[in-house]
């Protein structure tokens, strides 16, 4: 199991070719070919995640996640797989304890006003 950590770096740190991008790039192998991926620090960090709780390496991962794509970009593909591995694992319990909807609680509000003004506020003009 190599090749498993890779903490989020700073702008313009290790793995940055363009220092006005957040992105991050890396070499990994999908399926013994070697290619490069950009992905935000955060998306690194979920699939760092990943590979732990699963046992896994990086490279395991993203070529499984090759294997089934339907996106248009392998990029696409991850970030697509990160959200449907999280949202798998997310549990009413799991939200409870994390304190998701306690904006509502604080405002005596069961998923009225609140939610409509949060929505609203991020919504494009």
């Amino acid at each position: 199991m190599a090749n498993l950590a890779f903490p989020s770096e700073t702008r313009g740190g290790p793995g940055r070719t363009d220092p006005r991008t957040t992105l991050v790039n890396r070499n990994v192998r999908i399926a013994g070919h070697r290619t490069s991926i950009r992905l935000e620090p955060a998306m690194w960090d979920a699939l760092h995640e990943i590979c732990l709780r699963e046992h896994a390496s990086l490279h395991d991962i993203v070529t499984r996640v090759a294997g089934t794509r339907s996106e248009s970009s392998m990029t696409a593909a991850i970030r697509v797989f990160l959200l449907g591995y999280f949202h798998a694992a997310a549990t009413d319990d799991g939200h409870r304890s994390a304190g998701h909807g306690a904006v509502a609680r604080r405002f005596g509000d069961e998923g009225g006003d609140v939610r409509r003004y949060a929505l609203a506020s991020v919504a494009p003009s």
